[in-house]
């Protein structure tokens, strides 16, 4: 059987609510139970995730490495890292296959359960919202067009009206290339960009966003979108050969995914992630993976700044 669901805009409210108790309670039903009791019987804390933009790191860390395994020791379990990719990590945590286009999600049956929670940088997207229960903001967000520094697409002046800055990225993106990631925050779709007469392309396989702006760069597209943590490390990693266009969305927020059957999972997670922004673990890493966020979200960290400033180098 076959479950079909489209969010739009016009579902922003009570109809997307009414969607998300719906599918909570599909999603309870379900034989996988992988909430905080069957975590500490199991003894293992499975964290699900994707390399990327130093959330996840190849290597074996990452600022979602890091505090997942503080996690898994506060709750006194082991931990155990499963590689996931973007077209399969929601199947892997919720136990339904599904696919997904734009704000289009399609069930198509039951899958393996692979692990207890997806980190990695993951954006809060209103169809995710639906299949999953996030945790508290873990990091800010937004997603940037980004071009070749030798295309003629030129910086937008910024107005400081976000949504004046998109219409105008908007207005200056017909007949150019613009690369984008499907079941990602980096899918043209999520931003209307298919109406602006960009000329959309999407890799025939899944790849990274860590790959966008070397395919750009190999001349793949033009342009390319890329969520502004993944950004500011790339315009380090490839200085003078990037360049900012402009936003493609508002800011967004990062969270941690869980299955809407761990909710108590789910409350030891922010309990826990209170304690160490309290504490100052959390600036910490912030410092160590992202230290030139501060100065692009200095709202969002506004409250703790001074820690920020004064916290040691994480070790």
């Amino acid at each position: 059987m076959r479950e079909f669901m489209h969010f739009s805009k016009r579902f922003f409210g009570p109809c997307l609510l009414a969607g998300v108790f719906i599918l909570a309670a599909f999603f309870h039903g379900l034989a996988h139970s992988q909430d905080l009791d069957e975590v500490k019987q199991r003894g293992i804390l499975r964290h699900l995730g994707i390399p990327y933009a130093n959330f996840v790191t190849t290597d074996g860390t990452g600022f979602d490495v890091e505090i997942m395994r503080l996690f898994a020791k506060h709750l006194n379990v082991g931990y155990e890292y499963i590689q996931t990719d973007w077209q399969h990590a929601f199947s892997d945590l919720t136990g339904q296959a599904i696919k997904v286009d734009g704000e289009r999600v399609e069930f198509l049956g039951e899958a393996p359960v692979r692990g207890d929670l997806i980190a990695n940088g993951l954006t809060v997207l209103p169809w995710r919202q639906a299949i999953a229960d996030f945790s508290d903001f873990t990091f800010p967000t937004g997603v940037w067009l980004i071009a070749r520094a030798d295309s003629s697409l030129q910086p937008i002046q910024p107005s400081g009206d976000t949504d004046k800055d998109i219409a105008a990225v908007q207005q200056i993106l017909k007949g150019r290339s613009i690369l984008g990631l499907k079941f990602s925050c980096l899918d043209p779709a999520l931003y209307g960009l298919e109406w602006t007469g960009a000329d959309i392309r999407l890799p025939a396989q899944v790849r990274s966003p860590d790959d966008m702006v070397p395919n750009i760069l190999g001349g793949e597209a033009e342009a390319t979108l890329l969520d502004v943590p993944e950004a500011l490390i790339a315009l380090e990693k490839w200085p003078g050969q990037i360049k900012i266009i402009g936003p493609v969305s508002n800011r967004q927020e990062m969270g941690v995914a869980f299955a809407k059957h761990s909710p108590q999972l789910r409350k030891a997670f922010n309990d826990f992630l209170q304690q160490i922004k309290e504490d100052g673990t959390y600036l910490q890493l912030v410092s160590k993976y992202y230290p030139m966020s501060a100065h692009y979200f200095t709202d969002y960290f506004k409250a703790h700044q001074a820690k920020l400033n004064s916290a040691p180098p994480a070790k």
